[in-house]
């Protein structure tokens, strides 16, 4: 009898358990509240260093230390809660939860803790502990993509890994006193390709769903030749960016992705959601990354400074894109309905306003700090928003269950 009642019983999905403390019930719940909250407090120490000369990163270096942990601590953290929430639905199975979900934080966390000050561990063991998360996030969705037989998401993986390269050779940099932009350039172009092929499926899909139920008739292009061609040459542009980011040749490949990328936008019937901020924000965040492109040649034929089109990308592309799927993916995966309020649209303007201030503070010299500063506040003020709204809900909220 006993022996019948174990075949019979069937174990609870990893993930979507209803007993155990709710932040560890599902990948993105202490992922995207970490992210919002060091989102905020990171830019207001980077802020702090800029207007009160605050030390931050020791030996370090605080203008390294801040390149790192937008692009190494932020963006990795959203990247991880939105892989172990998307990836179930790719593979059929379900991630982490509970304790191995929790250590997985606790590395991340750490990274964050020891980096600001290094020298009170020493910059060795500062370092090993922060380059220990990316790999272990890679070997954990590797384990769900091999074993769910999902080989065209290991693409997606790809990325995760040169993510993982570039934090060891941004890292290296820094101890050896080199230039971090090439590591910096490298983690960007990985970020910039996983919003191409993960955004290639989710805009239009969501798109699409959100038209249908309103019996739009023209519904957003099923994936063609076009998109892998504009992947394809996004991929040379970020590759030549990466090598040589101040040759000719990068920026006219850089032309050729931009127009690419756009029509490629184009063709998802973007101007047709503009009912919903949940669904348009998804659309003008894509459109950072043809506006990248344009900046990336500008900035290769010396029209444009480097940093402020490295900033397109960083505020514009990952930073919309990642507080769209946040804000979405929280909603969604709490019970909370598919629609935007005030208050989530007025955190993506925040950060639409932030991308433009930054490029525009290199051309105004003579206030460069002042909108370096603004720019930085309408990040925090957008992610402060986030958190306000959504992390009662990832803490306490779980989603009902099916009827």
């Amino acid at each position: 009898m006993n022996q019948i009642h174990a075949i019979k019983r069937k174990p609870v999905p990893r993930g979507i358990a209803h007993t155990g403390p709710v932040i560890l019930a599902y990948g993105f719940r202490p992922f995207f509240l970490g992210a919002g909250i060091w989102a905020v407090l990171a830019m207001g120490l980077w802020i702090g260093a800029l207007a009160l000369g605050l030390p931050i990163g020791e030996g370090y270096g605080g203008a390294a230390w801040h390149a790192h942990e937008m692009l190494f601590g932020y963006s990795s953290a959203a990247l991880a809660g939105f892989l172990l929430t998307a990836i179930p639905n790719w593979t059929g199975r379900l991630p982490v939860s509970g304790a191995p979900l929790a250590l997985l934080f606790l590395v991340w966390l750490l990274g964050r803790l020891v980096l600001i000050a290094p020298t009170l561990l020493g910059l060795g063991w500062a370092v090993a502990l922060d380059l220990a998360f990316l790999p272990l996030l890679l070997a954990i969705c590797l384990r769900e993509v091999v074993t769910g037989r999902k080989w065209r998401d290991l693409k997606v993986l790809a990325g995760v890994l040169a993510l993982a390269l570039a934090n060891g050779g941004f890292h290296a940099l820094v101890i050896w006193n080199g230039d971090t932009g090439l590591a910096s350039r490298l983690a960007i172009s990985a970020y910039v390709m996983l919003i191409g092929i993960i955004g290639g499926r989710v805009v239009p899909s969501f798109t699409r769903n959100w038209l249908a139920k309103r019996h739009v008739t023209a519904l957003p292009a099923p994936y063609d030749r076009l998109d892998t061609i504009a992947l394809l040459v996004g991929l040379a542009a970020l590759v030549c960016w990466v090598a040589a980011p101040e040759q000719l040749a990068t920026g006219l490949i850089a032309l050729a992705a931009a127009a690419l990328h756009a029509a490629r936008l184009k063709r998802w019937q973007g101007w047709q959601t503009g009912e919903e901020r949940l669904v348009l924000v998804l659309h003008l965040a894509y459109a950072a990354i043809p506006l990248g492109f344009v900046a990336m040649a500008l900035a290769a034929s010396g029209l444009l400074e480097a940093t402020a089109a490295l900033h397109v990308f960083t505020v514009g592309a990952i930073g919309l894109m990642t507080l769209a799927i946040m804000s979405r993916a929280t909603r969604g995966h709490t019970g909370l309905p598919l629609t935007a309020p005030l208050l989530t649209g007025v955190s993506y303007a925040y950060i639409i306003v932030g991308t433009i201030l930054r490029p525009v503070a290199v051309l105004i010299p003579d206030h460069y700090l002042i909108l370096v500063s603004l720019s930085g506040l309408c990040w925090m003020a957008a992610f402060s928003l986030y958190l306000v709204e959504y992390a009662p809900a990832l803490v306490t909220r779980r989603k009902p269950r099916p009827a």
